[in-house]
């Protein structure tokens, strides 16, 4: 597992590049280690760290996806991020590497919109109802934009108005178009050994100091390589 990176910390916040294949925050019953917990020892070890200024989530990434996650420092912080979060939050983008569909006809336009609610299964994992189907749904819209097209998979820059879980991985794979490595959804291929979804960008004004703030980590460069490239042959299958 890659360690965890401090991107920025000051008195009320820390915006960190979480590795894929780690937990966002500690629950009960979990042993696994979590990007709270690997921050709270890297706060300890400086002296940063006490009961009124540790680490607290804002927001969640999956375990699976990496990239820009931002932490509150402190109870008040963390209302003041979370209560405003949707005017303060300025632009959050992913990029992701998934499946092209099998029948052509299903190809996506080079950018759009899935505006289609979500339903979530007693494994609280999220999908997109079929037509007919009563279930309890939730808003979800996400923006899609091709940024590449190979010939078995597409690179994905995405938007979302809503932060659903499994927003991404459910939308793209109702329209055909499972993540690489996403098991949960029933994807072939595995060409990077991990789910094929990064939060690239997080930009917002800061609700204290009211500065701009922008943090940009590229997803890894062999992404766009692999879909430019990819040839059937060449995928390592699940």
């Amino acid at each position: 597992m890659q360690r965890l990176e401090i991107l920025f910390q000051d008195d009320w916040i820390v915006a960190v590049n979480k590795p894929s294949g780690l937990l966002s925050v500690t629950f009960e019953g979990n042993r696994a280690k979590t990007a709270q917990q690997m921050l709270e020892t890297i706060l300890r070890k400086t002296g940063a760290f006490s009961a009124k200024h540790r680490p607290l989530a804002v927001h969640r990434l999956d375990r699976d996806t990496s990239g820009v996650m931002l932490f509150a420092l402190g109870e008040r912080a963390q209302k003041t991020l979370m209560d405003g979060w949707h005017s303060i939050v300025t632009e959050r983008l992913y990029r992701a590497v998934a499946e092209n569909p099998r029948n052509k006809r299903e190809i996506l336009p080079q950018r759009g919109l899935i505006d289609a609610p979500l339903a979530f299964n007693a494994y609280h994992i999220g999908y997109v109802p079929k037509r007919g189907e009563k279930t309890r749904t939730v808003a979800a819209r996400t923006h899609f934009t091709v940024i590449a097209r190979g010939k078995t998979h597409t690179l994905f820059e995405l938007s979302l108005d809503t932060g659903k879980k499994n927003q991404i991985r459910a939308h793209l794979a109702s329209k055909g178009y499972p993540l690489a490595g996403d098991d949960h959804y029933r994807a072939h291929t595995n060409p990077f050994g991990r789910l094929a979804l990064h939060a690239r960008t997080l930009s917002f004004v800061h609700p204290f100091t009211h500065e701009a703030m922008h943090f940009e980590i590229p997803e890894p460069p062999e992404w766009e390589r692999f879909v430019m490239s990819a040839r059937d042959s060449d995928d390592r299958r699940t």
